[in-house]
């Protein structure tokens, strides 16, 4: 299932960030390699993505399939 969010900050030199989902207080770690249809250089902080939660990964859920909205 598809949610929205806005990208809450990115750190360029890792190729990841952190999406805040809309109506949450916590926000989820994307990596570059689950962009979909994006690449990282077009994202900025603020803006609007859908995505789908992985809540298998080691380390907490994760935002997959990452999208520009």
């Amino acid at each position: 299932m598809f949610m929205n969010g806005k990208i809450k900050k990115l750190l360029a030199d890792k190729k990841f960030g952190f999406i805040l989902p809309d109506g949450e207080e916590r926000d989820l770690f994307f990596h570059a390699n689950e962009l979909d249809g994006v690449s990282f250089d077009e994202l900025r902080e603020g803006d609007a993505v859908t995505f789908e939660v992985n809540n298998d990964s080691p380390k907490g859920p994760s935002a997959v399939k990452v999208k520009k909205a």
